[in-house]
C-alpha cells in the first residue's frame, strides 16, 4: 500500500471510524482500523463486533493494499500533525509508515483477514428524514440513556414509528426523556432499540442538516449507507419497559419559567450542591420560585426567579444535574414544569413546543 492524501480528510475518516472500535476487549483486531486503498479511494472501517462504521474519501493511491492499524494510536498521531499532505505506506515486516513533512512514525499492523466483515442489513423497515431533524431528536433524549450494562435494553434509545409520529425514548430509571416528531409518511411501522453508540455514529455522518438520510432496519440491525459513509449496528434485544406508566397522567401544578434564567440559576446552585448528591430544592408560590442548595461544609445558596404559576405552591427537590440535562434540549425562551405532589415525578417541557 502507498497512499498520499490531505491530513484533514484522513483524520476525519479515522476519527469517525474510530468511534466503532473497542478499548475494552482482549481481541486486538477490534482495537484496530482497517484501511483499504484501491483505485483512487481510501476506505477506513472500525468495528467492535456489534457496530461497524466506514468512511471513504478520494486519495492518490500509488499501490493498492489493505492493513489494520491500532485505532487510538493512529488517531492521536494524526491529530497532532499540522495540515498538509500525509503519506501512508506498508513496509516489510508488518509495519505501517506514516509520514508528514519531516515527521515519520512506524506502527505495527495486523492481518486484515481477521477483521469482521460488515453484515447485511435492511429489508424490513425504513425511516427517511433530514439528518438535522434526526440529530436534534437524538440530542433531546440521549442524555437519559443508562450506562448500566446489566440492563442492556436501557443502554439504547427506543425508536417507534406508526405512520404519523416518530417517537424517541430513553431512560436510566432515574429520569426519562421523550421526543416526538410529527412526520406522516416518512417510513414504515417500526419499534426498535438502537444502541447509544450507533446513534452517535449517525449524528457524526459527514453531511449538513438538510441531507436526507434513510435508516434501514432488518435482520436485527440498523444501517445507514451513503456514497461516503456506512454504519451498521446490532439492535438491542429485549422488551423496552412501559415508559408511559411513570409519566403522570394529569398534573395539578404548573410553573412557567424563562429557560435561560432557570438554567443559569441551577448551575450556580450546583456549585454548593455538588458534594451533596447535587440536591437542589425548588419552592414556588403564586409569582416566584426560590431555588436553594445546602452543604454542611460549604454553606447555602438561595436565588429567586419570577414565574407564572398555576396552583404552584409546592416545595420539591431534584438532582440539579438532571434538571440541566432536561433543560438543554428544550428550544425556545420559555419552559414549564408540571407537577402533582412533592414525591411524585415532575415533567419538564417546552412552553412553546408540544414535542
Amino acid at each position: 500500500m502507498k497512499v498520499t492524501c490531505p491530513r484533514k480528510e484522513f483524520f476525519e475518516a479515522v476519527s469517525a471510524a474510530g468511534q466503532a472500535t473497542s478499548v475494552r476487549t482482549s481481541q486486538m483486531i477490534l482495537q484496530t482500523l482497517k484501511i483499504v486503498a484501491e483505485g483512487n479511494k481510501v476506505t477506513i472501517t472500525g468495528c467492535d463486533g456489534e457496530i461497524w462504521v466506514e468512511r471513504n474519501f478520494s486519495a492518490v493511491v500509488e499501490e493498492d493494499g489493505a492493513i489494520c492499524v491500532p485505532a487510538k494510536l493512529l488517531t492521536d498521531i494524526v491529530n497532532s500533525m499540522p495540515e498538509g499532505d500525509l503519506n501512508l505506506s506498508s513496509t516489510d515486516g508488518g509495519n505501517v509508515l506514516v509520514q508528514h513533512g519531516e515527521s515519520e512514525y512506524r506502527l505495527r499492523s495486523l492481518e486484515t483477514e481477521d477483521f469482521p466483515t460488515m453484515p447485511e442489513f435492511g429489508g424490513e423497515s425504513n425511516l427517511d428524514l433530514p439528518l438535522g431533524d434526526l440529530r436534534s431528536a437524538i440530542d433531546s433524549v440521549i442524555f437519559a440513556v443508562s450506562p448500566d450494562p446489566h440492563r442492556a435494553v436501557l443502554t439504547g434509545v427506543m425508536l417507534n414509528y406508526g405512520g404519523d409520529t416518530l417517537r424517541l425514548v430513553a431512560t436510566d430509571t432515574h429520569r426519562l426523556a421523550v421526543r416526538e416528531i410529527s412526520r406522516p409518511g416518512i417510513g414504515t411501522d417500526l419499534s426498535a432499540v438502537v444502541p447509544e453508540k450507533a446513534l452517535k455514529a449517525v449524528k457524526a455522518l459527514p453531511f449538513g442538516d438538510d441531507k436526507l438520510i434513510s435508516l434501514q432496519f432488518g435482520k436485527g440491525r440498523i444501517g445507514v449507507s451513503t456514497d461516503s459513509a456506512r454504519m451498521v449496528s446490532q439492535l438491542l434485544p429485549g422488551t423496552y419497559p412501559n415508559w408511559q406508566r411513570v409519566v403522570p397522567e394529569e398534573t395539578t401544578r404548573t410553573w412557567k419559567i424563562e429557560n435561560d434564567q432557570l438554567k443559569s440559576t441551577v448551575k450556580r446552585a450546583l456549585i454548593v450542591a455538588r458534594d451533596s448528591a447535587s440536591r437542589v430544592r425548588f419552592k414556588g408560590d403564586e409569582a416566584s420560585l426560590l431555588i436553594s442548595a445546602h452543604n454542611e461544609e460549604k454553606g447555602d445558596a438561595k436565588e429567586q426567579l419570577q414565574i407564572i404559576s398555576d396552583n404552584g405552591g409546592i416545595e420539591i427537590a431534584f438532582n440539579g444535574k438532571y434538571v440541566l440535562d432536561a433543560l438543554e434540549p428544550i428550544h425556545g425562551a420559555g419552559m414549564q414544569v408540571e407537577m402533582t405532589e412533592p414525591m411524585r415525578p415532575a415533567v419538564f417541557r417546552s412552553a412553546e413546543e408540544g414535542d
